[in-house]
């Protein structure tokens, strides 16, 4: 998967937005304004940051040795870093989706009431 098929998968969505909050070069996707997926434009090859459940976390980083890594500048218990271009895609978009529901899952009920209006 490259970073524009990262991108639009993304951006479709419910309730996401992209920003550039750090710097020209971090794109940034939140849900609702809660960060779930991040990628530094620059690295080569491509990398993103996606949240994930501890447990899981372990068990990926293992599983995919150095193709996913504890999060780059992140909570290394929370977040990983994983090189889209070289997992299947299938898994990359099922990671964008864990990371996304994570986030959701954790609105509070202003925030989820506001979300399931969309």
């Amino acid at each position: 998967m490259n970073i524009e098929v990262f991108r639009d998968y993304c951006l479709s969505k419910k309730g996401v937005t992209e920003e550039f909050p750090f710097d020209e070069k971090t794109l940034v996707f939140k849900v609702m304004g809660k960060m779930f997926a991040l990628s530094g434009l620059e690295r080569t090859p491509s990398q993103v940051n996606l949240k994930c459940d501890e447990e899981r976390s372990v068990a990926l980083r293992e599983e995919y040795d150095g193709l996913i890594i504890p999060g780059y500048h992140m909570s290394k218990a929370h977040w990983n870093t994983i090189f889209i271009e070289s997992l299947p895609p299938k898994l990359v978009l099922e990671l964008i989706d864990h990371s996304y529901d994570l986030i959701v899952s954790k609105f509070t009920k202003k925030l989820r009431s506001e979300y399931d209006a969309i």
